[in-house]
């Protein structure tokens, strides 16, 4: 089993930046696909970006996709989620997902607030 740990969320002005990052304990980091979902109010939880395991393969979000880039240091067992140009719509709990054979683990959240 894997635990996730969150960090670097917090409140950015429209067109700003912020770097998530999600540090993992227990199995086996490298053995996992990583991944960010977020999840705005009234709203179900959505996908944002995907990175494989030696981090050469990414997967985005259209409504992401140029602004936000996934990586991953396996070496220091840590994904992070880097945001630039965020918009008000970019607000949302963002969760760190790991997935390894058809199971799924979750981190506890970082709130991450964009205002106009």
């Amino acid at each position: 089993q894997v635990q996730l740990v969150e960090s670097g969320g917090g409140l950015v002005q429209a067109g700003g930046s912020l770097r998530l990052s999600c540090a993992a304990s227990g199995r086996t980091f490298s053995s996992y696909v990583m991944g960010w979902f977020r999840q705005a109010p009234g709203k179900e939880r959505e996908f944002v970006a995907a990175i494989n395991l030696s981090g050469s393969i990414t997967n985005y979000l259209s409504s992401v996709k140029g602004r936000f880039t996934i990586s991953r240091d396996n070496a220091k067992n840590t994904v992070y989620l880097q945001m630039d140009s965020l918009k008000p719509e970019d607000t949302a709990v963002y969760y760190c997902n790991a997935r390894l054979q058809g199971m799924n683990y979750w981190g506890q959240g970082t709130q991450v607030t964009v205002s106009s």
